[in-house]
């Protein structure tokens, strides 16, 4: 089960990663567009269009691999005292009652959207040659399946720590910094440390610097 969890990690963290490169060419394409308005004079109507799309799918794109690093915000004031298994508890109500109703219904009207953006060739009316829009739509549903994947993987993960009183493993967990394996890689001893701040040495030993 383990493995299949991390396989679908895999595949959130791949779509997430591949559409990050509309960083890339959003950034490009906004760089040429301020050099033809202000140098050229040549300023194009389309690009503002072109940019809210590249960038919402870029958000919508981002949604499943975020969860599937456990990124998404919550209120971890009160969340992180909680027991492993009374945040399962939590995590498993809110994916049944909001997260999977709402995720659906994303997948459903999207398909709509986009089937009735296409029959229309639906073009943005900002400008006269405004963009097609159907292809952005189109990421609606594409967008809410791997959302629907991954809080599949997210709830079985829940189920999981109900049952062993702990989290399973998550892929690219963030690790808190080891000192000791700090100081290896770096080639730095304990008598480096107390020649360079003679305060350790008083903190280690219970007294005070001279």
């Amino acid at each position: 089960m383990q493995k299949l969890l991390l396989r679908v990690d895999a595949i959130s963290t791949f779509a997430g990663q591949a559409f990050a490169w509309l960083i890339v060419t959003l950034t490009l394409m906004i760089t040429y567009e301020v050099f033809s308005r202000y140098a050229l004079g040549t300023p194009h109507a389309w690009v503002f269009d072109a940019a809210n799309m590249m960038y919402g799918t870029l958000f919508m794109m981002a949604g499943a691999y975020t969860l599937s690093k456990n990124g998404h915000v919550r209120g971890d004031v009160l969340y992180g005292f909680f027991s492993p298994r009374v945040q399962a508890s939590i995590d498993l109500v809110l994916y049944i009652v909001f997260f999977i109703p709402g995720t659906v219904a994303l997948v459903w009207a999207g398909i709509d959207f986009f089937q009735d953006s296409l029959a229309q060739n639906e073009h943005s009316s900002i400008a006269a040659d405004g963009p097609p829009i159907y292809p952005f739509k189109a990421f609606l549903p594409v967008a809410g399946a791997f959302l629907l994947l991954q809080g599949a993987a997210e709830i079985v993960r829940c189920v999981i720590c109900l049952r062993r009183g702990s989290w399973p493993l998550r892929a690219g967990d963030v690790e808190e910094v080891d000192v000791e394996k700090l100081k290896q890689s770096v080639s730095v001893s304990d008598e480096d440390i107390e020649r360079l701040d003679p305060l350790v040495t008083g903190s280690k030993t219970g007294r005070s610097a001279p």
